[in-house]
């Protein structure tokens, strides 16, 4: 990438410490400019001073429904930008959903799901499919 041309943003949300710095890693050496939020909470305050151009959202965070809040409030804004929900919620509870037809995608408002754990190369491929 030449030092002229702006890095792609994206919103890194979670509140797994370790999960955020090891995608951090990955997405940088990527090419991409981070800015991290550790609640659903403290991403709202971002997007009222940032405009990434992806993000990629845990679902249970603080409350269990966190990321599905946070997906809703990106997905009203004026520009909605597009979303990665990453979630654990299948290995610890059973309970399996997704993103892949019309309907999910109408109450979940995530453009991509992908279960915890996640290996970077599955996140890059969503990332290149949903950005232009």
């Amino acid at each position: 990438m030449a030092d002229n041309e702006k890095k792609q943003v994206v919103l890194l949300v979670d509140d797994d410490e370790d999960f955020r710095l090891q995608q951090k890693l990955h997405l940088e050496k990527a090419g991409y400019a981070v800015i991290e939020a550790y609640s659903r909470k403290l991403a709202e305050e971002l997007l009222k001073k940032e405009k990434p151009d992806i993000a990629i959202v845990d679902l249970m965070m603080e409350d269990k429904d966190d990321g599905f809040i946070l997906c809703y409030h990106m997905k009203k804004m004026d520009n909605p930008i597009p979303v990665i929900l990453v979630t654990a919620v299948t290995s610890e509870t059973g309970y399996s959903f997704g993103a892949s037809n019309e309907d999910e995608r109408h109450w979940i408002k995530a453009d991509a799901i992908l279960a915890k754990p996640v290996r970077f190369e599955q996140l890059k491929q969503e990332i290149d499919r949903l950005l232009p």
